[in-house]
């Protein structure tokens, strides 16, 4: 079985069920099934061929889902390219990776604007929109031209997407994910008694479809049991609240930032949530103190998950023990081994941090054309992540940092995870990031990058002050700078990169 299987299944047993929701209206399993089908007899016509590589530029659209499925039945690899790449970045991937085509929502039309005459591998331009400039078509014109679907079946080791890292710390790497690594993923979470996800749900899919937590945690959980997802173009915190009361949302998929944002939501109290049996974070960190409030303020328990592009994604989940501790990324997966070893490679005490490594059938092939970076990633069959955790005594798993995040004070190690947790706590600041910078004398110091609530005012002493409560001194921030907005990634993570090159967002009014 391949992923492009996933809806021709699902079709055949419940073929006038509502496979997605968008803008309210209901697009049946078995009218998703025809278009995947048109797709990749569209795509055949072009000459795409089994392990050729097409690139999908498209928002939270339904052609995202025949694109991506369409290639696969077609047999090729799909590369999902994040909406807010510019020129250069979407140039570099569509290089880097060789493609043949590329696949625009109409959007984003300028975005790949005289690239075919820079990149001699890129043979074809296909909008998903009404028109399309010179030398491209669109995704009905290319219908139009297509005869039978391929009859094409990749096997379990075949890719099927080469997605792309976000690039936090450098040029982005094509992680090469095969159709037996996505599908042992969506395997491991449904073992998972909480994250099973059954034929009646109805999660929500606000998430861009172009990052692998709502590739393949949202999207292909959904379509693999037959469940309905409500398919929106971009998140909005109130229409995203209406939404699940309308169409009674029973999974509530999120990242920290779209809970941060529900809880801000004025009236939030009032809508009618009582549908949700089940609340999923992940993509980043959720601060504890969110989860709590969550809990308090709206009786929704927030399951934080942890994975990477790497893991197709899934690794561990808070769902997998007893309580949802805040803080914690809970336990493995089941069929999913995680090992937290010291510098040597040797596994290390309980309370100790470590770097995490993950072995198991989800596990990535390497990076595409990248054979040192590759060999380095994964060694003996394990997956040497790059995060720093340590284990409770209860075998929950708590995410310290990245280890190249890590800032060293004199010789002593801060995760700025640490330190973000704690200035978090400040009844006053709504978002914070925390990086090192050099130092004469320390070798670095601790900066933090703060966002305050609207209409709050405070001062560095008064942030230093609170924040001695919960940090040793040589952990405190050496100066604090207040901005109106940290630059994050659509799925919630801090570009720290972008703090590091003196890319923070423009300082907050009134603040010093």
């Amino acid at each position: 079985m391949s992923v492009g299987d996933l809806v021709k299944e699902t079709a055949q047993r419940v073929p006038d069920k509502p496979a997605l929701i968008f803008h309210d209206q209901p697009i049946k399993y078995s009218e998703v099934d025809r278009e995947i089908d048109r797709a990749a007899a569209g795509f055949a016509s072009l000459g795409i061929k089994r392990g050729d590589r097409v690139a999908v530029l498209v928002h939270n659209i339904p052609h995202f889902v025949y694109a991506y499925h369409g290639l696969l039945r077609a047999g090729a690899v799909m590369i999902p390219l994040n909406t807010m790449y510019t020129t250069e970045e979407v140039s570099y991937i569509l290089a880097d990776a060789d493609a043949r085509a590329v696949v625009v929502a109409e959007p984003f039309v300028g975005t790949i604007a005289g690239l075919r005459e820079t990149l001699p591998m890129l043979e074809h331009v296909v909008v998903a929109g009404t028109s399309a400039p010179v030398g491209a078509m669109t995704w009905e014109q290319m219908l139009g031209r297509a005869g039978d679907p391929p009859l094409v079946s990749p096997a379990d080791d075949e890719l099927a997407v080469i997605a792309y890292t976000s690039g936090t710390t450098g040029k982005p790497k094509g992680a090469l994910l095969t159709h037996g690594n996505l599908l042992a993923n969506l395997d491991q979470m449904a073992q998972a008694p909480r994250l099973a996800a059954a034929e009646g749900d109805v999660g929500l899919l606000a998430l861009p479809m172009f990052h692998i937590y709502a590739l393949n945690v949202i999207l292909g959980l959904t379509l693999r049991v037959g469940a309905t997802a409500v398919l929106m173009e971009r998140f909005d915190a109130v229409g995203s609240l209406e939404a699940v009361e309308r169409h009674k949302v029973t999974i509530l998929f999120g990242a920290p930032p779209m809970f941060v944002a529900w809880l801000n939501t004025p009236g939030v109290d009032r809508y009618d949530l009582s549908s949700v049996r089940l609340a999923i974070s992940g993509a980043a960190p959720l601060p504890g103190v969110v989860l709590e409030d969550f809990r308090r303020r709206l009786g929704i328990t927030i399951w934080e998950g942890y994975g990477l592009t790497e893991t197709a994604p899934g690794v561990t989940s808070n769902a997998m023990g007893e309580q949802a501790k805040p803080g914690s990324i809970g336990k493995p997966l089941p069929g999913v081994e995680v090992r937290i070893v010291d510098a040597h490679g040797e596994d290390v005490e309980e309370g100790d941090p470590g770097e995490i490594w993950v072995h198991g059938p989800n596990v990535f092939q390497g990076y595409w054309r990248q054979e040192e970076a590759s060999a380095d990633a994964i060694r003996d069959g394990w997956f040497h992540t790059g995060d720093v955790g340590y284990a409770d005594e209860d075998g929950y798993i708590f995410l310290v940092d990245r280890k190249k995040d890590l800032i060293l004070v004199s010789g002593f190690n801060v995760y700025p995870r640490e330190v973000e947790d704690a200035l978090y706590r400040h009844p006053k600041v709504a978002d914070v990031a925390v990086i090192g910078v050099p130092h004469p004398y320390t070798g670095e110091a601790v900066k933090a990058f703060v966002v305050l609530k609207p209409g709050e005012h405070t001062t560095e002493e008064e942030i230093l002050d609170f924040s001695r409560k919960y940090l040793a001194r040589f952990k405190l921030p050496g100066a604090i700078e207040f901005v109106a907005e940290l630059p994050h990634l659509p799925t919630g993570k801090v570009l720290k990169r972008a703090l590091r090159d003196g890319a923070a967002a423009e300082k907050a009014p009134d603040q010093t």
